[in-house]
């Protein structure tokens, strides 16, 4: 079993930034892939970012590439997301998702462990 707590949501302007942290639980962290997710009302869960149990790959949403990145602190049992440049389209409930698997995954089946999100709005 893994416990994911999302952080660090909350109201930003368009162009500002915000950073989310992901604090784990249970199993050994460092050993599966993680994941964010966000889901916009009256929208499917949509993929955003992944990274490897080791940190070394890393997969983006083409929404998000070059204005997100996503890291992990195995140390910590942590993984973070950074986000830059916001948009109003990026409003969402982000969640954090674990696999069990060590190699970074982009489709949802392929997740075991949710958080129970945390809201992220984004003025104009």
């Amino acid at each position: 079993q893994v416990q994911l707590v999302e952080s660090g949501g909350g109201l930003v302007q368009a162009g500002g930034s915000l950073r989310l942290s992901c604090a784990a639980s249970g199993r050994t962290f460092s050993s599966n892939a993680m994941g964010w997710f966000r889901q916009a009302p009256g929208k499917e869960r949509e993929f955003v970012a992944a990274i490897s149990w080791n940190g070394v790959s890393t997969d983006y949403a083409d929404s998000v590439k070059g204005r997100f990145t996503i890291s992990r602190s195995n140390s910590k049992s942590t993984v973070y997301l950074q986000m830059n440049s916001v948009k109003p389209e990026d409003t969402a409930i982000y969640y954090c998702a674990a696999t069990v698997t060590r190699y970074l995954q982009t489709r949802r089946d392929e997740y075991g462990y949710w958080g129970q999100g945390t809201q992220v709005t984004v003025s104009s």
